[in-house]
Parts: C-alpha cells; sequence; structure tokens
C-alpha cells in the first residue's frame, strides 16, 4: 500500500485541527525560606486563610500567615527535602479532614490519615477543620445526661450532652484516667466517642488505645493522635480535625462526645507556630489570640434543636495546671468559656481519694437540668451533707470535745467521702450509683467502719442484683425514684442489713 503525500498531509492537518489542550491554571508561588516547619511564599496573590498547599513530594501545607508580598504556611508533614526556590501550587480546598462512620475503631493523625497498620479508611465525605459554631437559635437546652460512671461525678458534677465540662489538674492527678472511664462506660449505649491525643508520648497513646480496646471501647471510639514528635502544626490542627469528626456525627442527629487531651500542650504548639510566624507576642509570649484558639474550638460543642437535627457534641478539654495555679493564662480562658470544671486535687489524690474530685471547687452550670430525678433525688443530699461536713473537719482538727450530733455527722462525711472513691475502670451504672448513695445517705451505713464501706457496697450490690434485681431494674428504666420503688428499695436494704447485722438508721 503506497501512501501519497497528500493523504499524510490531510491526516496530520485534521489531527491537528481536532486536537483540544486541556488548559489547566493554578495559582503558583515560590519558596523563599523554610525551616522549623514554617515556610515563607512569595507569589501566592489568591491564596485563601487556612488554604491547602502543594509542596514538593506530596506533602501538604496549610496557609496561615497572609502577609502583603509573601505567606507564611505551616507545613503538615516532613519539610527536610523543601528548599529555597521549590515550587508550591495552590490547592484551592480550605484545610478539611475526611469524617464518616468508617473512622470508629480507627486510630488517626491530625489529617485523617490511618495509623494503626489497619489499611485504608473508606471515609464518605470531607468536613472543613474551621467551622463556624451553631448560634443560639440552632441550639436546645442541655437536659440528657452523659453518664460517666464516676460516681463523684455524675452524682455531684453532672454532664449534659452537648456541655463543655473542663477537667483540671496538675500532672498525675489522673485527668486522662476520668476520660478514660467516661469513654468505656458508654459501651453498648449511644454515644460515640472521639479521644484526641495532642503531644503526648506515642507510649502513653498505644496504653490508652490498648486500654480501650481491652475493655471493648474502641468499637464506639475514633482515636486522633498528634503526639509529642509531630510537628507543632499537626498538635495545631488535631483538635479541630477531632471536633470535624465529632460534627459528622451530630449533623447525622446522633450524640457524640470529644476529649481534648490536653489543651494546654495545644497552646504551647501554637505559641511555638505563632513565634516563627513572627507573630507579635503577649503575656507568657502567646499570641494575641490565644482565648480565641480555644473558644472557636469549645464553641462548637452544642446540642442542636429538633428542627436541625437533634444531634449533640459533648466536650471535655482537659488542662494541667503547674502547681495548683488555676490563675494561669490558659486555665483561665478556658474556665471562662467551658459550662464547669471538674478540679483533681494532688493531695487528694495523694491522700487516696480516688478520683481525686474537689467537691467544692468543682462545678457543673448545667446542674441538675443534666441529671435523672433518680439521681438529682439522692445527690442534692449527698452533696449538702459533704459541704457539712468539710466546714466541720476543717474546725474539728482544733479540738477533740465534740458534741455527740457532730461526732455523728463526721462519722457520716468520713462514709460519703469513703464511698466516692472508686476504682479504674469500673464504671458504676446509674442504678448502683444511685442505690448506694441512698442507703448511705439514708443511715444504713451506721456503725460501719470507714475503711468497710467499699466492702459494704460491693455485697450490697450482688445482693440487690440476685435477690431484688427488681428494683435495679426499675430505676434504669424509670430514671426516677417513685413512691414504690423507694418502699421496695427500703425493704431490701433493711433486708440486707438484718440478715449481715448491720445497725439499722434511726427512725
Amino acid at each position: 500500500m503506497v501512501l501519497k503525500l497528500d493523504d499524510i498531509t490531510a491526516q496530520i492537518r485534521q489531527q491537528i485541527e481536532s486536537f483540544e489542550a486541556p488548559i489547566e491554571t493554578a495559582d503558583v508561588g515560590t519558596v523563599i525560606s523554610v525551616g522549623d516547619g514554617i515556610a515563607r511564599v512569595s507569589g501566592l496573590a489568591n491564596v485563601m486563610a487556612t488554604e491547602l498547599l502543594e509542596f514538593p513530594g506530596g506533602v501538604v501545607g496549610m496557609a496561615l500567615n497572609l502577609e502583603e508580598d509573601e505567606v507564611g504556611a505551616v507545613i503538615l508533614g516532613d519539610y527536610e527535602h523543601i528548599e529555597e526556590g521549590d515550587i508550591v501550587k495552590s490547592t484551592g480546598r480550605i484545610s478539611s479532614v475526611p469524617v464518616g462512620e468508617a473512622l470508629i475503631g480507627r486510630v488517626v493523625n491530625a489529617i485523617g490519615e490511618p495509623i494503626d497498620g489497619k489499611g485504608p479508611i473508606q471515609h464518605e465525605t470531607f468536613y472543613p477543620v474551621e467551622k463556624i459554631a451553631p448560634g443560639v437559635i440552632e441550639r436546645a437546652n442541655v437536659d440528657t445526661p452523659v453518664q460517666t460512671g464516676i460516681t463523684a461525678i455524675d452524682a455531684m458534677i453532672p454532664i449534659g450532652r452537648g456541655q463543655r465540662e473542663l477537667i483540671i489538674g496538675d500532672r498525675q492527678t489522673g485527668k486522662t484516667a476520668i476520660a478514660i472511664d467516661t469513654i468505656i462506660n458508654q459501651k453498648g449505649k449511644d454515644l460515640i466517642c472521639i479521644y484526641v491525643a495532642i503531644g503526648l508520648r506515642q507510649g502513653q497513646v498505644a496504653q490508652v488505645v490498648a486500654l480501650l480496646e481491652e475493655y471493648g471501647a474502641m468499637d464506639h471510639t475514633v482515636v486522633v493522635v498528634a503526639g509529642a514528635s509531630d510537628p507543632a502544626p499537626m498538635q495545631y490542627i488535631a483538635p479541630y480535625a477531632g471536633c470535624s469528626i465529632g460534627e459528622y456525627f451530630m449533623d447525622k442527629g446522633q450524640d457524640a462526645l470529644i476529649i481534648y487531651d490536653d489543651l494546654s500542650k495545644h497552646a504551647w504548639a501554637y505559641r511555638e507556630i505563632s513565634l516563627l510566624l513572627r507573630r507579635p507576642p503577649g503575656r507568657e509570649a502567646y499570641p494575641g489570640d490565644l482565648f480565641y484558639l480555644h473558644s472557636r474550638l469549645l464553641e462548637r460543642a452544642a446540642r442542636m434543636s429538633e428542627d436541625n437535627g437533634g444531634g449533640s457534641l459533648t466536650a471535655l478539654p482537659i488542662i494541667e495546671t503547674l502547681a495548683g495555679d488555676v490563675s494561669a493564662y490558659v486555665p483561665t480562658n478556658v474556665i471562662s468559656i467551658t459550662d464547669g470544671q471538674i478540679f483533681l486535687e494532688s493531695d487528694l489524690f495523694y491522700a487516696g481519694q480516688r478520683p481525686a474530685v474537689n467537691a467544692g471547687i468543682s462545678v457543673s452550670r448545667v446542674g441538675g437540668d443534666a441529671q435523672t430525678k433518680a439521681m438529682k433525688k439522692v445527690a442534692g443530699q449527698l452533696r449538702l451533707e459533704l459541704a457539712q461536713f468539710r466546714e466541720l473537719a476543717a474546725f474539728a482538727q482544733f479540738g477533740s470535745d465534740l458534741d455527740k450530733s457532730t461526732r455523728e455527722q463526721l462519722d457520716r462525711g468520713l462514709r460519703l467521702t469513703e464511698l466516692l472513691k472508686q476504682p479504674q475502670y469500673q464504671p458504676r451504672s446509674l442504678s448502683e450509683q444511685v442505690i448506694s448513695i441512698y442507703a448511705l445517705t439514708k443511715g444504713f451505713g451506721r456503725g460501719i467502719e470507714v475503711d468497710k464501706i467499699q466492702e459494704y457496697t460491693n455485697n450490697l450490690m450482688a445482693f440487690m442484683n440476685s435477690n431484688h434485681p427488681g428494683v435495679g431494674q426499675a430505676i434504669e428504666d424509670q430514671k426516677m425514684i417513685s413512691d414504690d420503688i423507694e418502699a421496695a428499695l427500703r425493704a431490701a436494704l433493711t433486708e440486707f442489713n438484718q440478715s449481715n447485722g448491720y445497725e439499722l438508721p434511726e427512725k
């Protein structure tokens, strides 16, 4: 077959005419300088705040400082191969994180990538990392409890769904333990948990994940990790990423709980980034917008109205104090943002009071609204008696000559304090809490030695579960103590005390 020159020319002309080159436009800039996880880039004229930038080698960065002739960006990953003169592309995409049901039971980093070795995650969609908090009209009243399983908290410092309750105390006082117990207590319930580890050692995080797996709590938990060895930008973005994951469940009408462990290290990471970006330092070298850093995060926790899906996101931020100083910059900021605080005291911890909750300083600004009627009925008396006990104990140390009623009140206070001690990873159900508090506040624990109170309550619960299971079940179902339930409970307590030789309360 002989091809003519005219035919070849015609074919080439036809292909040239039909060729359509895809036009790609990209906002491109050049790295001016790079170091300590911060890159200064020129030429990105149309970049947006918190927009993702693409650096060489597939590394992603985020634009934070938008200056007149350059952009200050934080690099979310390894930056050692990035050099001056490298090309940077803007992606047109605001910083976002993958969300969805598939994240439950997984451990991810601050940008949603799995780090647990269990393979890729089939996420459903992306949520922006930064989001404006719901307005007042979109919210509903906080009136449904989050049962932590810790008697001292559920009875005196109740947490409601949609609340922000701060856990604050010195290091090694049991802050993370309260968070872990709360997550474990949600097993088999309708609360999705997100645990955000900020600046923790990898060993600590591995220990937390192992505990959650051991107690079957990873089935309803997402763990977001920005460890101590991760760059400061990853630690900065981690709580916002975790919050976005929680908001996905809230938007679906579900209830979610998020724990930020801890926001002190988050503030340190943000201070580091801000100083490297040459932002003006303020008090304690923190930048001027430190309050806004945490307020815009914690305000995203909310209980939505029925018209807006009826979901909720409850936040438990953790703050570490130094030598019990709650008046430092970061603690005072977060105290003023949250709806109350659980204060853990070193002296109580070392004295054997675990959890080391100081009921005098701790407060829940939602109060009884977030308690069941059953708990409200027995807990009001508990808090009052403990307050009177603390007052009497302060005076009793000055003299030993006390009248009979004062001695009895001190004895009751010591028993109630002992009741609030609780082993770790052993959350108590609502009925167990209500029955044990009722027994001691109504005088069924009279005459029992203080160090035998835990044994008494354990034996009591075993007796109730085997001989009178209907009483506990009725409390769980009705969430209140009706006259019939109270009569049955008193009869059961009387039977238990008589069969074991314990004193009965005075009539």
